[in-house]
């Protein structure tokens, strides 16, 4: 069962930050944090040589329908979108949410999943493109 939505570009995990902001911003998402994992692993005196932001996304309207669905689904949102590098590319990935959704077994939120899951595929593309 594939879990993951992934691209790949050749931006920079730098640059891709403003124009994944943008991106999401365009499709109702609001970037709620960036979290720097490189920089979070270094300051622990940890070497990691790979570039990697996870930034956590939420379209408020609909977290606030999924929770009011059933609320263990809190232990899986924000959504999040990962930028990082892998074998001399950036490479974007976000889980999807129709899997993660449905591990829940929340009743009627498949089409809500689907949309979610639409937007952040084109939150991905229109960042890379």
């Amino acid at each position: 069962m594939e879990l993951l939505y992934t691209a790949e570009t050749a931006i920079p995990v730098d640059a891709m930050e403003e124009r994944l902001k943008a991106a999401a911003k365009n499709h109702q998402f609001s970037v709620l944090n960036v979290t720097d994992l490189q920089a979070k692993l270094k300051s622990n005196d940890l070497e990691f040589d790979s570039a990697c932001k996870v930034f956590d996304v939420c379209n408020p309207h609909r977290a606030k329908a999924v929770l009011d669905s059933k609320m263990e689904i809190s232990t899986a949102l924000p959504c999040r979108i990962s930028v990082y590098e892998a074998d001399g590319k950036t490479k974007i990935a976000t889980l999807l949410p129709t899997k993660v959704l449905g591990m829940f077994g929340a009743e009627g939120l498949g089409s809500m999943a689907e949309s979610v899951e639409s937007d952040l595929k084109a939150i991905i593309q229109e960042a890379i493109s």
